[in-house]
């Protein structure tokens, strides 16, 4: 155990304006956690002076090791992520990570992503006419590409797939019990609901949409596929419902890593606990890792590899361009830190890069 700031204490509600419950910031909860969470929240940024807590990766890997012991090492029940959200929230961000963590971990995990689905059957040019709240042809349309994918989903589970990522916006309670409907005696569901309030973030993703989602590859104008895209938002803002059913996990404003909250309802079980405390550790934002190799050193020009030599002097240009470059390229990334190892040659190389903590283990 080490001391960490950053990291707060389990604390109990008892206010009569919230259901009792948990919270706790990005860090690891009581050893003394119980089978379930039931309407908690955990919301990270927060500091209740706690004095012996672990730091994140630690907290996350704790957390499983007591699952573990909680509740063994393997999940019989198949397991569905149902991602919920309004467009450019960044639910297929959000689902190609977890996917990629559940797989790490060893478990059968697929994505399902409807759009894909909805593509295939109906093209990729559908205006924002086909997402109106009032065209029953375009909502019996989608719903059928969502049961379809739902169907596809169920059927690799009972082939031997554990987990699938169920991608699409799901932003009605009818959908979501259709799929719940479909889900009974298959699977076992949990809603994963990504809501993001800060306007800047969203604007950003709405303009990859428009740069990068299939929907509008075939469209030259920015600017018309950009309105198409704000209407096609404005569709889904007029009949969007929160979830309030079922297990759920809500992913509030946790896009930067800082100051967010992750509410969790009705969640048992090792892995939707591995999910949870994942989530609670994860940072949604893209972030650069950029990966160099070291300068030439005196034993490169002579033909040797390995050593713990200074750089030649081509090594020491190097280093100094490679700063410049970073100066650019990071310059916007406040957080930023560079590693390198314990050899020579890599701290000389990053020796003319300034305004960034470094570390070397």
């Amino acid at each position: 155990m080490v001391e960490s700031k950053s990291v707060g204490t389990l604390i109990q509600l008892q206010k009569k304006d919230r259901p009792q419950g948990l919270y706790v910031d990005r860090g690891v909860v009581s050893p003394k956690l119980g089978k379930s969470f039931s309407a908690c929240s955990l919301a990270s940024g927060l500091n209740f002076g706690s004095t012996k807590a672990m730091p994140e990766a630690a907290g996350a890997v704790a957390a499983a090791a007591v699952a573990d012991r909680l509740h063994g090492s393997k999940e019989d029940r198949k397991l569905a992520i149902v991602l919920v959200g309004l467009p450019a929230r960044g639910k297929t961000f959000t689902a190609v990570k977890l996917t990629r963590y559940l797989r790490w971990l060893g478990h059968e995990t697929k994505h399902f992503n409807v759009g894909k689905y909805r593509r295939l059957k109906h093209g990729a040019n559908q205006s924002a006419d086909f997402f109106r709240p009032d065209n029953q042809e375009g909502i019996e349309a989608r719903n059928e590409v969502a049961a379809l994918a739902m169907e596809d989903m169920i059927d690799w589970m009972h082939g031997g797939g554990q987990v699938g990522i169920f991608d699409a916006t799901n932003s009605t309670r009818k959908r979501r019990y259709m799929l719940m409907k479909m889900a009974e005696g298959n699977c076992k569901i949990i809603f994963l609901e990504t809501i993001c309030n800060d306007r800047n973030i969203i604007e950003r993703n709405v303009r990859l949409k428009i740069q990068q989602s299939p929907d509008y590859a075939d469209q030259p104008d920015y600017e018309a596929g950009l309105q198409d895209f704000l209407e096609r938002l404005t569709n889904y803002e007029k009949v969007y419902e929160p979830v309030q059913e079922g297990s759920y996990i809500k992913m509030i404003d946790m896009v930067k890593g800082e100051g967010g909250q992750l509410q969790v309802n009705n969640i048992s079980g090792y892995l939707p606990g591995r999910i949870v405390f994942f989530l609670v550790n994860s940072h949604l934002a893209p972030r650069p890792i950029l990966l160099t190799r070291h300068g030439e050193s005196l034993h490169n020009v002579r033909g040797r590899v390995g050593g713990d030599t200074v750089l030649s002097e081509d090594g020491e240009l190097y280093s100094k361009k490679l700063a410049n470059f970073i100066e650019k390229r990071l310059k916007n990334e406040k957080t930023a830190t560079i590693w390198t190892s314990t050899l020579q040659r890599t701290i000389l190389t990053a020796t003319p890069i300034v305004g960034f903590p470094k570390v070397v283990p």
